[in-house]
């Protein structure tokens, strides 16, 4: 219980500190940003593989494959369908409707602010799940690897909203509230998790899929859309690997 409290803690407090950079640097180049987007993909590309997927697929043996595929498959439509069904939501910047209308830039502000905030519960609830496992050395690997994830993606959703004309306090309640998302997951996932021991699999190849969504959908193409790919794939190499041998010394 009290591993659960720290990781949900540790989450929520990532957040914040990527924020309060975000309110001091207003705005990192591209080319430092995506190599840094870059290096928290490989990161989170390693975690949903090493950290859930593959202790999922581990503890239902060779026969239990399609559960593994159908809670990978399942976490991937999972986030799709959340993507097509949310709405703009436009009141959440507390500016005028017309102001919405006539500009595009903020439409496109939203909608990565929203990407952003979309995928926190299941990122959370990946955390979360793996607490209920034995040893609990993977679920730490997941823990840290979003943390890491979350200080840039912290960093890149103040800056925009400040441009588009937000206040800074209203900026700084949807960061919080974005990073309240993730805490409420852990805590998901560590109650569905904690019901059966049989539903354990299907959850955490549910949360490494929901994972995989995300690096593949919105993560990779962020960091290649600016002309730095090759910074960007080396970084994701580098992202991965590190968190596959911290995972190893902490096996």
């Amino acid at each position: 219980m009290v591993q659960v409290w720290i990781s949900a803690a540790g989450l929520a407090v990532s957040t914040l500190i990527g924020s309060l950079i975000g309110f001091a640097v207003k705005e990192l180049p591209h080319k430092w940003n995506d190599s840094v987007l870059g290096f928290c993909a490989g990161i989170m590309l390693a975690a949903s593989t090493v950290g859930l997927i593959v202790p999922a697929a581990e503890s239902v043996g060779a026969r239990g494959w399609w559960i593994v595929l159908i809670g990978v498959i399942g976490g991937i439509l999972f986030l799709n369908l959340l993507d097509g069904l949310t709405p703009h939501l436009h009141k959440i910047t507390g500016l005028d409707s017309e102001v919405h209308r006539n500009n595009s830039s903020i439409n496109h502000i939203l909608l990565f602010v929203m990407a952003i905030a979309l995928h926190k519960l299941p990122e959370g609830i990946a955390a979360g799940v793996g607490f209920n496992a034995a040893e609990s050395n993977d679920a730490w690997a997941v823990t840290l690897g979003i943390a890491l994830q979350n200080i840039p993606e912290g960093m890149v959703i103040i800056a925009p909203l400040l441009l588009a004309g937000v206040s800074k306090m209203r900026t700084l309640i949807i960061s919080l509230s974005i990073a309240m998302l993730e805490v409420i997951g852990v805590w998901i996932g560590y109650g569905i998790g904690a019901i059966s021991e049989v539903l354990l699999p299907v959850m955490l190849s549910f949360a490494g899929g929901a994972m995989l969504y995300v690096v593949s959908d919105e993560m990779i193409p962020e960091t290649h859309s600016h002309g730095y790919e090759k910074q960007a794939t080396f970084s994701l190499v580098i992202g991965y690997v590190a968190l596959v041998f911290f995972e190893m010394a902490f096996a």
